[in-house]
């Protein structure tokens, strides 16, 4: 389905989420066009990032992201969120074709001000998982199934993937869509996140080599 410039801004994509037409959006490495889909149980916001034709049915490179206000705007080093973002940005731009996917989830599902615990936690000792867990939640939250009628209402149904989680792979795949190449985003391993990439690799299973 190519993408609707002129689409309404409360065009519905299907039961779950609302589409609200794109603008341009001018970055430092291309002028994306910005798009909006809105959770009608929630109201909860999501974006979409999308450069090119990538309706055509050939696979698009593709960055699900996940929000991190502390990394991605605040640039802290306690994560590697915020030059994820960066970078999957400059090789989109760089190839000219293809989409990000921010998705409203900080923290792994917990949200802002339980991260903000979390960070407390790992401060007295707790690596990552460890302190989501000590706060009550699973280690990581996070739902892709949201994704499904995003990218089918621009029209991608084949992903080069630029991920170092195997679980979101399989949350693709479970919807149908296909992962043809998994691309590593691995960045800004730092003195103050190398527990952090570690835990992440031993207790969550992803794939730290670049």
């Amino acid at each position: 389905m190519p993408q609707q410039k002129g689409a309404r801004p409360d065009a519905s994509t299907d039961q779950t989420l609302t589409y609200v037409a794109p603008c341009n959006l001018p970055t430092p490495w291309a002028t994306f066009q910005l798009h909006a889909f809105v959770e009608k149980s929630t109201g909860k916001e999501h974006l979409a990032m999308t450069l090119g034709e990538i309706a055509d049915g050939r696979p698009v490179l593709v960055r699900i992201h996940s929000e991190c206000l502390t990394g991605d705007a605040l640039f802290s080093q306690r994560c590697d969120c915020g030059a994820q973002l960066e970078a999957a940005l400059r090789k989109i731009a760089a190839e000219g074709r293809g989409a990000l996917f921010y998705l409203r989830q900080e923290g792994r599902g917990i949200g802002l001000v339980n991260k903000i615990h979390a960070y407390r936690l790992q401060d007295a000792g707790a690596d990552t998982v460890e302190a989501n867990q000590e706060l009550g939640f699973a280690p990581d939250q996070r739902n892709y199934r949201l994704c499904q009628p995003m990218l089918q209402r621009l029209g991608i149904t084949a992903l080069r993937l630029m991920t170092n989680n195997p679980r979101k792979i399989d949350a693709i795949e479970l919807m149908g869509l296909q992962v043809v190449e998994r691309i590593p985003l691995v960045v800004n391993r730092n003195p103050h996140n190398e527990r952090y990439l570690t835990t992440k690799a031993a207790k969550l299973g992803h794939l730290m080599q670049p």
